[in-house]
């Protein structure tokens, strides 16, 4: 599977959003060595910090399904921004614990901007396994 592909899936997983408090769906997709996509959205509640973000929800799906950070090669997000939609705090939190630290990150929006990136670049400075030690 391509970049381009992965992006369409991530931009169909944008419309399961569950986002009628922000307004701002968003989707992503994970790739695996195997080839196999899983897909997230963002899911909210008026609640706010219940709120799961696609990232997430792509990641903890490819985990469920039995799949781990040495699974996989590629993650892609969008959303309908001016510019690429770039993960948000926790995200990256999560990301630099889940996926591969140089596999890459494709922030994409909706008009086809696109911004290719690692998590090692996105949070430098991560808390890891080895801050607990």
């Amino acid at each position: 599977m391509d970049k381009k592909e992965l992006i369409s899936k991530a931009i169909e997983a944008r419309n399961l959003s569950y986002s009628p408090y922000s307004h701002f769906a968003v989707g992503a997709a994970v790739l695996t060595k195997d080839g196999k996509v899983f897909q997230g959205a963002n899911i909210e509640n008026s609640a706010y910090p219940l709120c799961m973000c696609a990232e997430r929800n792509a990641l903890y799906n490819a985990m469920m399904h039995g799949y781990s950070k040495k699974d996989f090669v590629m993650l892609a997000l969008s959303a309908d921004t001016d510019g690429p939609c770039s993960p948000c705090g926790a995200c990256r939190q999560v990301i630099s614990e889940l996926f591969p630290k140089d596999a890459p990150i494709l922030m994409t929006n909706l008009k086809g901007a696109l911004q290719e990136t690692t998590i090692s670049e996105l949070l430098p400075f991560a808390f890891s396994e080895d801050d607990l030690k």
